[in-house]
């Protein structure tokens, strides 16, 4: 396979192709990326999430709208509130913001009552009340669906979208390393991906000190806190979106039945080093 690497949205990418890019094609997939975090990154002043937070209004429905907030309403359902888009406030306010301060100003749960201040069908997007949008929990693993259909469409029948490691492969299998959450020269298993995707979230990638203990990215909406019991979630899935989800609702109670209704394998280790999995024939945990 031909390797384009580059930088973007905040993470290294690698596309393969069986084909090397044409500089068109590349184009167009670095216009695809830009037009999704032009919309939904809350770290850009002229996104429309950070303009939506100014003012909540009304507007045109982004495409990825529907697909991304009705399956965050699937999470929250199965999370018990636990997963839920309107975090972006709760994040900021633990020290990730968009200034990337990483100054921890305390607590702050995110809106219980999430689906009645926003609203979203095929037509509009509606925020009725100020809140800031964060999609992490699922945004990645969209775009990359999102860049691997385009390929698609390009002519690119075997391809590989990698994002910082939440990836989406259509061709030969490849065996992925699952790294352990606290030493990153470790494996503590493989994981065989062909046709499929492969998403994981670790509390040690997005980590900062804070007043009360340390801090990172994956908190409880309910309660503005991160998450103490797992370290590390790994999940398979047919597409690169829902993976990411399952990956992230793997952190807390409700998590496992979520991915079991969806056919995802997973793996996850606890703060304290215990590994639970799935069963399936796609993730090889060492003993």
């Amino acid at each position: 396979m031909d390797t384009w690497r580059f930088e973007a949205i905040g993470t290294l990418w690698e596309i393969g192709t069986a084909r090397p890019l044409a500089e068109g094609e590349r184009d167009a997939v670095r216009e695809t990326i830009d037009d999704f975090d032009r919309t939904w990154s809350r770290f850009r002043a002229d996104s429309l999430v950070t303009a939506l937070a100014d003012e909540p209004q009304e507007v045109p429905a982004p495409p990825d709208a529907v697909p991304m907030l009705d399956l965050y309403r699937e999470l929250s359902l199965a999370t018990g509130g636990a997963v839920q888009p309107l975090i972006g406030d709760s994040l900021s306010a633990r020290g990730y913001d968009a200034m990337y301060s990483f100054r921890d100003r305390g607590a702050r749960p995110a809106p219980a009552e999430w689906t009645e201040q926003l609203a979203w069908d095929e037509g509009a997007l509606v925020l009725h009340e100020p809140a800031l949008i964060d999609v992490g929990a699922i945004g990645k693993g969209r775009i990359v669906d999102v860049v691997h259909d385009l390929l698609g469409s390009l002519g690119h029948v075997e391809r590989l979208v990698d994002a910082g490691g939440d990836l989406r492969l259509s061709g030969a299998p490849i065996r992925v390393g699952l790294e352990h959450p606290f030493d990153a020269a470790r494996a503590i298993g493989v994981a065989t991906v062909a046709d499929a995707a492969l998403c994981g979230s670790a509390v040690n990638r997005r980590a900062w000190p804070g007043e009360h203990g340390g801090l990172h990215h994956v908190l409880d909406a309910r309660t503005g806190e991160p998450v103490r019991t797992y370290a590390a979630t790994w999940a398979i899935a047919a597409e690169a979106m829902l993976a990411d989800a399952a990956a992230t609702a793997l952190f807390f109670d409700g998590g496992p039945a979520f991915v079991a209704r969806s056919g995802v394998e997973w793996v996850r280790m606890t703060t304290d080093g215990a590994v639970e999995w799935s069963a399936g024939t796609r993730m090889e945990v060492f003993a």
